[in-house]
This record gives C-alpha cells, sequence and structure tokens, in this order.
C-alpha cells in the first residue's frame, strides 16, 4: 500500500477565529491606507484640509466633511467660490470659517472688499474684509464625513491604537499559523509511520 506524503504547505482549513482576525487586520489596514492617502496625496499636491465642524455649508459641505483648499491669486477670487478664511476682527466669529464668496466691491483704494454667505444661511455675513496675503485658500474638492475620522484622530492614544491595532492583529495571526502547521521532521513521521503500521497489520 502507498501513502501520499504530507506536503506542510498545502491548503490547510482555517478556523473561524483565524479568518475573523485576518479579515479585522485585512479591514484595520485598507482603512489606515485610505487614511493616509488622504492625508498625504492632497497634501502633495498643494491642498490644505479643513474639517466642516457647522452647518453653515449644509447641501454643499455637510458636518464633517472635509474640504481641501488651495492657495490660489486673490485676483483670480470670483463670486460663487468657496473660500476657508480668517473673519475679521470684531466679526463676532473665531477661527476659520468656510463660505461662500457673496459679493466682491471695491474699497477706495481700488482692493477687493469681499462679503461671504453660508449656503444653509438666510442672509449673508454681516462683515466684510479685505485679504492682505497675495494668495488665498479656495476650496477645490471635499470628502463627505470623512472629518469625523480625522478628529478622532485627532486623539493621540486612539491615533496609536489605530496605528497598533493592524499590526497587532497581523502578527497574531502570523504566529496562530506557524504554531499550527509541523515542522518538517513531524511531517515525515506523519507520513511514513502509518504507512508502516499498515504494512504490519495487514494479515500475512
Amino acid at each position: 500500500m502507498t501513502t501520499q506524503a504530507y506536503d506542510p504547505y498545502r491548503w490547510q482549513r482555517t478556523s473561524l477565529r483565524e479568518r475573523v482576525g485576518k479579515a479585522a487586520a485585512t479591514v484595520a489596514c485598507v482603512v489606515c491606507v485610505a487614511l493616509a492617502a488622504v492625508m498625504l496625496v492632497p497634501a502633495a499636491l498643494g491642498y490644505e484640509r479643513y474639517v466642516i465642524t457647522s452647518g453653515s455649508m449644509t447641501g454643499a459641505y455637510d458636518r464633517g466633511s472635509i474640504v481641501f483648499a488651495k492657495a490660489v491669486p486673490v485676483a483670480n477670487l470670483r463670486v460663487g467660490d468657496v473660500i476657508t478664511y480668517v473673519p475679521p476682527a470684531g466679526a463676532g466669529a473665531s477661527g476659520l470659517i468656510t463660505h461662500r464668496i457673496a459679493s466682491i466691491e471695491p474699497d477706495p483704494a481700488g482692493r477687493p472688499v469681499f462679503r461671504t454667505q453660508g449656503d444653509a444661511n438666510p442672509g449673508p455675513d454681516p462683515w466684510t474684509f479685505t485679504l492682505d496675503e497675495p494668495t488665498q485658500a479656495r476650496v477645490g474638492f471635499h470628502l463627505p464625513y470623512i472629518g469625523f475620522a480625522f478628529a478622532a484622530l485627532a486623539d493621540r492614544q486612539l491615533r496609536m491604537l489605530v496605528i497598533g491595532l493592524p499590526a497587532l492583529l497581523l502578527g497574531l495571526a502570523a504566529a496562530a499559523r506557524i504554531v499550527r502547521e509541523p515542522r518538517p521532521e513531524q511531517a515525515t513521521r506523519a507520513a511514513v509511520y502509518p504507512a508502516r503500521q499498515t504494512q504490519e497489520g495487514r494479515p500475512a
């Protein structure tokens, strides 16, 4: 009787726990790669990213979206463009604002004076402003709702968990496979001993 030798590299059925672990590790890796791409690729093309935290631009950019803005010459700005800017002192608003340009009028010196409005607001912003820098960040595109993930990653502990979890899961899956696979000498004994027992136990 011939006994087929054991091949330690042949496909082996994996447990449900191992399959779930591999799937979770794969998903986590894909998410990390996607977030890294969102962070790095636009930056390499000269875009800055901003997370929308209010509902004033709902309809165009919902709360939690990320907008990507690129600096353009102030002279190139037009009514209808969406810009991210710091409101003037005394405006009653703090931090950066992402609103649409509602009007551009020259001041007595010929400089453009801007007024903006949020798409979801009933009227324009109550302030006007000029831009002192030669360039201004103008929104080019956005990704909806992914800003929630970026806001969460601002927490250092959570960021380390997101980075370390895929590596941990992949390491555990690899360790489980190594432990489960027999050593070469064990595979040889598993192939030889059953054959000898079969031959000796065969009736004369």
